[in-house]
């Protein structure tokens, strides 16, 4: 193969690779190029530049070629501008200093098989956050972490071995806790009014639903069901609204673009950065997996990842106040009826396929 064939084969590659996750299906093998815009993004770069060292003006084909290779490269950089540092913030930055509205997250996968957990507590201590979440946990994980999380009190704790379990605690009072099983009977998600200590409440929803693997699940559908429950559960809502975890999604999918869309919700990373979370065990291979989603009444104080953890993911943590009167000059659009509409056919696909199994089993 010639030099020019080689480079072509690359392009191809690119172009391929950019329109894969076009294709409205849920198989794991489409689903899991929603992660790779980044990286696609660089390696359209470099096709593009490697092809113009071999680009011949009197051929019309690569003219042609150099087109298409641009216009992929323009589609990445759309997709994933937004999370770009450029304070074009889609949540605003703090303006009150009420600090009683202001309340502070930490948000870890800890990794179930990470025996390191002084790098956790360390990381806690040096943030002292008001709101702990932790997923991945078993009873291990639960045991080893009570030297920080004795000091709230307030806890939810799931400590399951399927790398699912979940762990809450706040200083934050929880009204009406509860553990809800949205899905699947194994993988549990977090709800409850939290109360501000200016004595406002607030509305916590936490998420850690399964990622399309083959190891997992062969589908997305359990995932996108999950947070598209959780999106008419916020539509639903009288209270602003936080949900946070770790969604096993990247934020520039359809998915979770229809979530936050039909939720009503505020991405707290746009303008910030990208704060990519996973993979923390490679320098090429990262992506942001895990999200906190707010209502318009939200502003941020501060937001940054954690220290390593012996995790594959990064801590999240971020501080938010709740600032009302200025909602309006935030305030998302509305959804369509045709994303509320794909919402509701993302749940009832679901259900139709839990009907069946159910159906196989008898």
């Amino acid at each position: 193969m010639t030099l020019k064939g080689f480079l072509q084969v690359f392009g191809i590659i690119a172009v391929v690779m950019t329109l894969i996750p076009l294709i409205a299906a849920d198989f794991w093998w489409i689903r899991i190029f929603d992660y790779l815009h980044i990286q696609l993004t660089l390696l359209t770069l470099t096709a593009l530049a490697a092809y113009f060292i071999r680009f011949d003006m009197k051929r019309a084909e690569d003219y042609i070629f150099m087109l298409v290779l641009l216009a992929c490269f323009l589609f990445q950089v759309v997709k994933i501008y937004p999370y770009f540092p450029h304070k074009d913030y889609e949540v605003g930055q703090v303006t009150e200093e009420n600090f009683s509205n202001k309340f502070s997250l930490y948000a870890a996968n800890v990794l179930q098989k990470n025996e390191n957990p002084d790098l956790v507590i360390a990381d806690i201590k040096k943030q002292n956050p008001d709101v702990l979440l932790f997923t991945e946990t078993n009873t291990r994980w639960k045991e080893d972490l009570t030297v920080v999380t004795d000091t709230y009190p307030y806890k939810i704790e799931i400590p399951l071995d399927n790398t699912y379990g979940m762990l809450f605690y706040s200083r934050l009072e929880l009204t009406n806790p509860q553990i809800r099983y949205l899905v699947d009977d194994s993988i549990p998600s977090i709800h409850s009014i939290l109360k501000l200590r200016s004595g406002e409440d607030i509305m916590f929803h936490a998420i850690h639903p399964t990622p399309p693997m083959p190891q997992h699940n062969p589908s997305s559908t359990d995932r996108d069901t999950e947070m598209m429950k959780i999106a008419f559960m916020v539509r639903d809502s009288k209270l602003p609204v936080v949900v946070a975890g770790d969604f096993n999604d990247v934020a520039w999918s359809s998915t979770t673009a229809l979530f936050q869309n039909v939720a009503g919700l505020l991405n707290t990373r746009i303008g910030r950065g990208f704060y990519n979370t996973f993979d923390a065990t490679s320098t090429v291979m990262r992506w942001s997996l895990d999200h906190v989603f707010v209502t318009e009444e939200f502003r941020v104080a501060d937001f940054k990842l954690g220290s390593e953890i012996d995790s594959d993911h990064f801590p999240l943590y971020i501080e938010l106040n709740l600032e009302p009167d200025k909602a309006e000059e935030q305030k998302p659009e509305p959804a369509t009826e045709e994303e509320i509409k794909n919402a509701r056919e993302q749940i009832e696909k679901e259900e139709e396929k839990t009907r069946e199994d159910a159906q196989e089993k008898e």
